[in-house]
């Protein structure tokens, strides 16, 4: 696909910031960094000169000399213009370095002066600009940075391939991008020095387009207009920023259904080769473009006798991928057809939407494009519109549900029954199980401008207040409003009072009050015969109870699974099955909790409603983290949290799980970073309820990473604000063990102590094994600490086993790590367990604290043989400590250093640091050593 310079941006107004290129910009760092060259490739507008511009400004630096050339399409007919670019602003300092006749040939060629040409003086030229670059490499490093390399006069080309090809061992690298549609960047690669990398550019995903579009001023754009910018760019950055451009431009959005509307500088990219087509390809490819899944048959059934040789003409031009089986139409990028479609007249498009509405197989997308099709209100279209819309949620798809009730919406008449404000207010509710939060919002508020229905404008106020989410401070005009609205009706005064449940609960952090408006609303709901809200309310009166440890939660659960149940409810993330799921975790029953919230994101996924697969990806995650599945637990965590990211729910919640994820199983800064991410968001968001759960993620990351004065800080406050939220349940954030050994390793162990005794009175009263467990492993650092070193032990022996029965796998491993602090002046293998355990958990930042406490001065006080004087095998190899040995052992398979670090999940550098160790204590000097040892040991 060709680009014309007239609408690409110029480098010099590109922004420093490189948005999802974190990966490749780390390879080509590498790269550079090792003294290799970078061969960027890509699609037209993929960022190549973006990463160009920022690889050059940070590198250019480390190079005495830097010889830079763009060039364009328009002067590529210009020979050794390129040439020109690179060396004429060095030419007098090489010139009397070279040889008469290269000198002659390369002045020439850059001035223009004698007529010089490959042909004539090639081999002269070639060896001048050799000659010049080794000359320019004599007197220090040379960089080359050359952009578009496909636009290269063939001249210049040729020759600097030439030298590329020569300068082994010379100081001089390239920084290059080319156009590449495909993997078509061999004959560049080929010109290039040998050691370089060819690094392609591929699409970016929706998330980085959104944070795209939004650096670049279009915050506005609503999250479904950022998803269909994503789909119709194909990623592609460039693409994207026009098409965003475009729509924050034009004053009246697309309809529901409505492809985005392309702007003239995209849709000239197509348009050249589209007037190639005969008038009847043109006509077919508009009705696949209009189709959801065009395919041959379809194209058939909507009147297109001659799709196929249509099609094939249009596959010639590059309009149309080719497909295997040729069966489907598929455009060669999203864009085309979307400029297809863009181009055509306002009454081309809706024949082809009326002949897609008889010919398409799927009710829904009949029901679709009859709509797109029609002009004004028509109830038959209408009834059909919300048919099709209710098949769409029940096939867990809301979002299409969403569009379909919108478009039903509009072609309601207004004394209808249902009426279009009703059609538009159910299409909202689609959007927000959707993820759609911004639609829904602008839809709600769009019904209250006209809504007089007490009904319409309760349910409008409740769906402004529910896509406001954590940040319901944001909305609290709206309370008073749906009140007054409510009147004395139980049935909207429920829910109403239910939404003023989650207020106290998030916003004032009020557990009391939250518990008494949520038991106010299920009753007020059973009086309006709302069962569903009724069960919501049940439920989040349950979780409420739950959390402060009140005795009445059992019974309040029971009453929230008593039938009749409402199928929609059940799954609901604030549902009943969420309670229960909550209690088992909370009460240490890990197998049932999995299974139950297995269950749960199974059916959510299957009804497409995403902030409930948010929240239950985040309940899986956790669970798998208390179970000691660290690996599992944090692509669950990263899956939850870039789906948060993706629809903009749960963002908050899910960067504090992800967090715990981090510092357990995955990289500790990242863990750190989510964890303040997370506690500076609920901050702003006034949301004190996930405040107190991020601080105590913060806490635990700060423990992790060896900060044990910053978990003292953090967990101070958790326990501050727990305190004064009237949260007792201890297992609710597990967040005391941490801050009792954290108040040791800083001296303070009569406040460990007191943390201790506070929390064991009321894990006692609820039963919470696990987290006694916990308290007993912190009380034993505090004996400890105190000398009582065989309590301490029995203690956490004690500890360990229980972990074990209760299936808490990371915890039983701390316990192990723990006992062996005690125990590591007694054994050398004194860490194996704890080694054994945490890599079965894959719990790496823990395994690199037991490398760590390995290494550390004192924890072998075995005398040290003399080098050159290996001891017995036998008695040498076993005396190693549990890594030395593992290290040792995989030596001797034949293991490379890089293989080693990637079976034991440990860094190359501690691979390194190991078998100096090992060396020492066995008295040898290298691997080949270890071998000659284990080859005796065998021999006895």
């Amino acid at each position: 696909m060709t680009v014309r310079r007239d609408f690409q941006e110029p480098a010099r107004c590109r922004p420093d910031l490189v948005i999802g290129r974190a990966e490749l910009l780390s390879a080509a760092r590498d790269q550079l960094a090792s003294g290799g060259s970078v061969l960027l490739h890509g699609p037209a507008g993929i960022g190549k000169s973006t990463v160009l511009g920022a690889l050059d400004a940070e590198y250019a630096g480390a190079a005495r000399t830097v010889l830079r050339c763009s060039a364009t399409e328009s002067e590529s007919h210009l020979p050794f213009l390129a040439l020109a670019d690179l060396f004429g602003l060095v030419l007098d300092e090489v010139a009397p370095r070279l040889p008469g006749a290269q000198r002659t040939a390369l002045e020439s060629a850059l001035t223009g002066r004698g007529e010089s040409t490959l042909q004539r003086d090639g081999l002269a030229l070639r060896l001048a600009v050799l000659s010049a670059l080794r000359a320019l490499a004599a007197e220090g490093p040379v960089l080359i940075v050359a952009d578009d390399l496909q636009w290269l006069d063939p001249a210049s080309a040729e020759l600097l391939g030439f030298a590329a090809r020569r300068l082994g061992g010379t100081p001089v690298q390239l920084l290059c991008a080319v156009r590449t549609e495909g993997q078509e960047y061999d004959r560049h690669l080929r010109a290039s020095p040998p050691d370089t990398v060819a690094v392609r550019l591929g699409p970016l995903t929706r998330g980085q387009v959104a944070e795209l579009l939004d650096h670049r001023g279009h915050a506005a754009l609503t999250r479904a207009a950022v998803r269909e910018i994503h789909r119709t760019s194909g990623g592609n950055p460039l693409f994207a920023l026009e098409l965003g451009r475009a729509l924050a431009e034009n004053p009246t959005p697309p309809r529901p259904g409505e492809p985005l509307p392309v702007p003239t500088s995209l849709r000239a990219l197509v348009l050249t080769r589209l007037d190639m087509l005969s008038v009847e390809a043109r006509r077919t490819l508009l009705v696949a473009s209009a189709g959801a899944r065009p395919t041959h048959a379809l194209l058939h059934a909507a009147g297109r006798e001659n799709a196929e040789a249509e099609c094939a003409q249009a596959a010639e031009l590059g309009l149309l991928a080719t497909e295997p089986e040729g069966t489907a139409v598929r455009f060669a990028h999203p864009l085309i057809s979307a400029a297809l479609y863009a181009e055509a007249p306002a009454q081309e498009r809706r024949a082809a939407h009326a002949a897609l509405s008889t010919a398409a197989s799927d009710p829904i997308e009949r029901a679709r494009h009859l709509a797109l099709a029609a002009t004004g209100t028509d109830p038959e279209v209408a009834a059909r519109l919300a048919e099709a819309a209710t098949q769409a949620r029940d096939r867990g798809a809301p979002s299409v549900a969403a569009q379909l009730g919108l478009l039903a919406a509009r072609h309601t008449p207004g004394d209808n029954r249902p009426g279009p404000d009703e059609r538009r207010l159910l299409a909202a509710e689609d959007a927000i199980s959707a993820g759609e939060v911004d639609l829904a919002q602008d839809i709600a508020r769009e019904v209250l401008t006209r809504a007089t229905r007490p009904a319409d404008r309760v349910r409008a106020w409740i769906l402004v207040i529910d896509s406001a989410g954590h940040t319901m401070t944001e909305v609290d005009a709206a309370f008073p409003h749906a009140l007054a609205d409510a009147g004395d009706d139980p049935r909207l005064l429920g829910l109403v009072h239910y939404q003023l449940a989650w207020r106290a609960l998030i916003v004032e952090g009020d557990f009391t009050e939250a518990r008494q408006a949520a038991a106010h609303s299920a009753g007020l709901a059973a009086r309006g015969d709302d069962r569903r809200t009724e069960l919501l309310a049940l439920s989040l009166q349950a979780q409420v109870e739950t959390l402060m440890g009140h005795p009445a939660a059992p019974a309040t659960i029971k009453r929230a699974l008593k039938e009749p149940q409402d199928p929609n409810v059940s799954c609901h993330h604030n549902g009943a099955g969420s309670a229960r799921f909550r209690w088992l975790v909370m009460g240490d029953q890990l197998a049932d909790a999995r299974a139950t919230v297995t269950a749960l994101l199974r059916e959510v996924r299957r009804r497409g409603q995403v902030e409930s697969e948010v929240h239950f990806l985040r309940g899986l995650a956790e669970t798998e983290l208390r179970s000691g599945h660290c690996g599992r637990a944090l692509d669950l965590a990263r899956e939850g949290l870039h789906l948060a990211h993706d629809c903009g729910i749960g963002e908050t919640a899910s960067a504090m799980l992800t967090s715990l994820a981090e510092a357990s199983g995955g990289d500790v800064d990242r863990g750190l970073a989510l964890a303040r991410e997370a506690v500076d968001h609920a901050e702003q968001d006034g949301d004190t309820m996930y405040l107190s759960r991020a601080l105590g993620a913060l806490g635990y990351a700060q423990l992790v990473a060896g900060d044990p004065a910053g978990t003292v800080r953090s967990l101070r406050r958790v326990r501050e604000l727990e305190q004064s939220l009237g949260i007792t349940d201890p297992a609710r954030g597990r967040w005391q063990g941490d801050l009792a050994e954290a108040l040791v390793r800083v001296g303070e162990t009569a406040e460990a102590q007191d943390v201790i005794d506070s929390t064991r009175e009321h894990a006692l009263r609820l039963g919470r094994e696990s987290v006694l467990a916990v308290l007993d492993r912190a009380e034993a650092l505090v004996r400890a600490a105190r000398g009582e070193h065989e309590a301490a032990v029995a203690q956490l022996t004690s500890a360990q086993d229980r972990f074990a029965k209760l299936g808490y796998g990371l915890e039983e491993a701390r316990a192990a790590f723990a006992l062996a602090s005690l125990r590591e002046r007694r054994s050398p293998t004194a860490y194996d367990e704890a080694t054994r355990l945490f890599r079965r958990c894959r719990a790496l930042p823990w395994l690199r604290q037991v490398d760590e406490a390995v290494s550390a001065p004192g924890s072998e006080p075995e005398p040290e043989p003399a080098v050159g004087a290996p001891a017995e095998p036998a008695a040498a190899l076993e005396g190693l400590a549990a890594m030395e040995r593992q290290v040792a052992a995989l030596v001797m398979e034949g293991a490379t250093n890089r293989e080693i670090a990637a079976r034991l999940f440990i860094s190359v550098k501690t691979v390194e640091a190991t078998l100096t160790r090992v060396y020492r204590k066995l008295g040898i000097r290298s691997r080949v050593d270890i071998v000659r040892l284990a080859a005796g040991r065998r021999a006895k």
